[in-house]
């Protein structure tokens, strides 16, 4: 397996390319942030640790997962709790707090590329509700067959929604996966409330997005959720 390590850690970077060698898999190792987008695309997996000396990792994280599905596997001295929940809710498919043992790396390294592997063979990448139809790789919208014209901020609050159709999303997960900040000023929140405003005006269907009193939203009506397409 071709593994993307993204570690500025000279010593902790050769010591787990060695480990990984000796298991099998052929590794790239990149020190910076920047690196990890320029060269995913050839990587079965990225071990993430977030402090990268050009910027933060779950920033990394939240770029990365607007263009791919690459199974990520956070590795970080990071261990607070808002550092673990942020990183799983921005797609991380596991999280790990430095120092870790390397057989519970490996093995962690091989759930999640199972799982990836048997979520890969059905993944569905449209989404239906009503009249409504949300194709999340073209970043592409119809709304009673015709072309609907989202701005790139109301396409990603969509796309957070829409591909949890059915599915209770909070306000602040929506903020930090749209906007990626860990903390939101006022001006955030309000736009975020301009742009939901502004993409049920779009949608023609408002009812397909409900805001949950509270807590934060859910796309797809009761009697049709929202469902994957062909």
């Amino acid at each position: 397996m071709q593994i993307l390590l993204a570690e500025d850690d000279d010593g902790v970077a050769a010591a787990l390319v060695e480990v990984l060698y000796d298991h099998g898999h052929v590794t790239r190792r990149v020190r910076y942030g920047r690196e990890v987008l320029t060269y995913h695309r050839s990587s079965d997996l990225l071990l993430l640790d977030l402090g990268l000396p050009d910027t933060d990792g779950l920033d990394v994280l939240r770029a990365l997962r607007a263009v791919s599905d690459l199974p990520v596997v956070v590795l970080t001295a990071r261990g607070d709790e808002r550092s673990v929940v942020r990183g799983l809710r921005l797609g991380a498919d596991d999280y790990l707090v430095k120092p870790v043992r390397l057989a519970e790396l490996l093995a962690r390294i091989d759930a999640v590329t199972r799982r990836n592997a048997a979520r890969g063979a059905s993944s569905v990448r449209t989404v239906r509700a009503g009249d409504v139809e949300v194709d999340l790789d073209a970043r592409r919208v119809r709304v009673d067959g015709a072309e609907a014209d989202l701005t790139t901020k109301e396409f990603d609050i969509l796309a957070v929604l829409a591909g949890r159709a059915g599915t209770a999303v909070s306000r602040e997960q929506l903020l930090d996966e749209v906007w990626g900040a860990p903390r939101h000023p006022a001006s955030t929140s309000r736009s975020l409330d301009v742009h939901l405003t502004q993409l049920r005006a779009k949608l023609r269907h408002p009812e397909l997005i409900t805001t949950i009193r509270g807590f934060g939203y859910r796309f797809g009506d009761s009697a049709n959720p929202g469902h994957p397409g062909d």
